[in-house]
């Protein structure tokens, strides 16, 4: 491993190519993982404590959870495409990335402020602001410093990276936990601190990605036309984003599923945050495996097959099966191996399909409509275990899920009968 800027800068400073599954990956990829993985322990310390910290500590209903985590996955998600815009018209996709985690950093220290569920519910949503800034312009950086049939290798080295920050961030707040009881500022305190950090290092190692070269006038006598409409005339962009929009609807929270978790096991609150921990360590596992199997197989076919996945974890949740170990280790290990199949998957699929002057603003468009549907997904979901309880909730949830998956299947089958 090391910490380059680019694959330029390796050559010129005589640094060997690395080996074994980071072989060809740019300097820019793993910078830009460490980063996430700075960033991501930060965040996911906040997040590993958060479920209880609303629902038992500040005595937020599941109706009014639902609704946050919703805001929380998609509420700023318009966002996301503003940013992408601007990114792609100025081509300084580092300086919009850098904003949105700075503002998440900001938001942390904002957290020892707040004491009401809806005033931590507006630091979240600019937390989240943050995020919807920054995830479409990394994610286009590291999808233009690779060719396109490696891409979903190269997410899966960012992914793996980023989700040891996952795996790490719940232990952290574990730590803290154990030591200063009830100290939920003490969490928040050292998350913004890290998250300082995660945007030193953006600042001194990623490296913006060359702007491209302009179109001769000879070669485009038309006006070119607005980005979106540039967009929604790709065939393959808008069959993602109907894909990703239709599963996304029936896709349930992680924070949902802990707490599923928790009541089954009648788990403490002190080891609440050791249950992202197993997911964190499947998804790291599985991360960099499962994006060289998406380029070889499809992105497609494992993509849906990481929905199947989220499926049978909530199908483990509804059986009559005994609360212990192996109830945890099956859920936990299916979450984990969704992530992997979905998280950079998705968007190792969408970056070939993209010019690279549009390629953060097409990122973004397909982000969002994943973020609304989830968003609603959420609502509904809150709503469901309000009136008929979890139990009834999830299983509801499951059918949504099984029926789409059919649909999106056979709708995706008739297209290649088709072009055949």
């Amino acid at each position: 491993m090391y910490l380059s800027t680019s694959r330029a800068a390796d050559i010129a400073g005589d640094t060997p190519a690395p080996k074994g599954p980071l072989r060809a990956v740019p300097g820019t990829v793993f910078a830009l993982g460490l980063v996430s993985l700075v960033t991501d322990v930060s965040a996911e310390m906040v997040t590993a404590v958060l479920p209880l910290y609303l629902m038992a500590g500040l005595g937020m209903s599941p109706l009014a959870f639902g609704a946050l985590d919703g805001l929380h996955q998609g509420a700023t998600a318009l966002l996301r495409l503003a940013g992408g815009r601007i990114a792609d018209r100025t081509h300084r996709r580092k300086l919009v990335a850098g904003t949105g985690y700075a503002l998440s950093a900001v938001c942390k220290a904002a957290l020892l402020a707040v004491t009401t569920p809806w005033s931590v519910a507006a630091v979240l949503a600019a937390d989240r602001t943050g995020k919807g800034l920054r995830t479409a312009p990394r994610d286009a950086l590291i999808s233009l410093s690779v060719p396109p049939e490696e891409q979903g290798r190269a997410f899966g080295v960012h992914r793996a990276l980023d989700t040891a920050g996952a795996l790490l961030g719940p232990l952290a707040a574990f730590g803290v936990l154990w030591v200063a009881v009830d100290g939920y500022e003490a969490v928040f305190t050292v998350s913004c601190c890290i998250a300082v950090l995660g945007v030193v290092m953006l600042a001194l190692f990623v490296r913006e990605a060359p702007a491209p070269a302009p179109v001769p006038a000879a070669a485009s006598p038309r006006a070119p036309l607005p980005a979106v409409r540039t967009l929604l005339r790709l065939p393959g962009l808008r069959r993602l984003c109907l894909t990703a929009a239709v599963l996304g609807l029936f896709t349930i929270g992680d924070a949902f599923l802990y707490l599923l978790l928790q009541r089954r096991l009648d788990l403490s609150a002190a080891y609440f945050p050791l249950l992202p921990v197993g997911t964190a360590a499947v998804f790291l596992l599985a991360a960099l495996p499962v994006g060289r199997l998406a380029d070889r197989l499809g992105r497609r076919r494992v993509f849906l097959g990481g929905h199947a996945l989220l499926l049978g974890a909530c199908l483990l949740l509804l059986a009559p099966v005994p609360a212990g170990a192996p109830l945890v280790a099956g859920v936990l290990a299916l979450l984990g191996l969704f992530y992997a199949a979905t998280d950079g998957v998705l968007m190792a699929a969408a970056g070939p399909l993209l010019p690279a002057e549009l390629r953060t603003t097409g990122l973004a468009a397909l982000q969002t409509a994943q973020a609304l549907a989830r968003f609603a997904g959420s609502l509904l979901f809150g709503a469901a275990w309000t009136l008929w309880g979890p139990g009834r909730a999830l299983g509801l949830a499951a059918g949504g899920l099984l029926l789409s998956l059919a649909a999106v299947a056979v709708s995706g089958g008739r297209r290649a009968g088709r072009s055949s």
